[in-house]
């Protein structure tokens, strides 16, 4: 007498099915997409910790925070095709009195940091430590965040470094404000111990005269700023919401003026 198989289940029968599929083509490519895109994330990750811990041994004074923002925004703009090939990064801690350096220049390549110097903020922006920051034109004061530099030109202030805000809601209107970095006589740190603060701009983040030039040079064409201050936190995440980079991909405005 012949006796009759069980019938399988509709799991075994699935399970079966999955387990056939498993060395299929579509399967094994799905497979490898995942591993490379878990080893690039994986890979960023520990180029944007090994960058961190290089500022913070060549500047052990820079605010972690400062640091670690910096970074998760430059790299979340690489990542979205903007600055892909910079190699210097400047840090600007607004939280810090105007009478104390607070920006520094790192050559990341390199390893070594370029300088480390006094810069102001906007009138509008407070006294010694700022408390105010916008990016509405005329305010005169200070934005905040991830900026990528442009072409340098001879204006008003001398030679002058122009800067895109990169980051939404922070520093957007940067070109339309005129926002750029330049030197002035007013960042003059002796005077500014007798004042109470140093001289401020009408918003731009502007530096010695003596060092202007080469801390343009060094920035120009490509590289990042990043300044932290009050609400920067969110910035290190790496949305698309915190990002403005259109204009910039369509318009970068790289080439120098002079």
């Amino acid at each position: 007498m012949q006796i009759a198989k069980p019938a399988r289940s509709n799991r075994s029968a699935h399970h079966a099915e999955m387990g056939e599929n498993n060395g299929s083509p579509a399967w094994r490519l799905s497979s490898w997409l995942l591993s490379a895109v878990s080893a690039c994330l994986l890979a960023s990750a520990q180029v944007r910790a090994d960058e961190t811990a290089l500022i913070r041994k060549l500047a052990p004074e820079i605010n972690p925070v400062a640091v670690t923002e910096a970074i998760s925004a430059m790299k979340c703009a690489q990542q979205s095709g903007v600055g892909e090939l910079a190699s210097r990064l400047a840090i600007i801690d607004y939280t810090i009195p105007s009478r104390e350096p607070r920006l520094w220049v790192i050559d990341l390549e390199q390893e070594k940091l370029l300088f480390e110097e006094h810069v102001a903020h906007g009138q509008g922006s407070g006294g010694d430590i700022p408390d105010m920051f916008s990016d509405r034109n005329g305010s005169h004061q200070t934005s905040l965040g991830l900026f990528l530099t442009a072409a340098t030109y001879q204006g008003g202030n001398g030679y002058s470094l122009r800067l895109r805000g990169l980051s939404k809601g922070f520093n957007e209107s940067a070109m339309q404000r005129l926002i750029v970095m330049h030197g002035a006589e007013y960042v003059n740190p002796d005077a500014a111990e007798s004042m109470g603060r140093l001289g401020r701009s009408w918003g731009c983040p502007a530096v010695r005269t003596e060092v202007a030039r080469p801390i343009i040079d060094t920035l120009k064409l490509g590289q990042f700023i990043y300044a932290h201050g009050p609400g920067t936190a969110g910035l290190s995440a790496c949305k698309t919401e915190n990002l403005v980079l259109a204009d910039v991909t369509a318009n970068p405005g790289l080439s120098s003026d002079s």
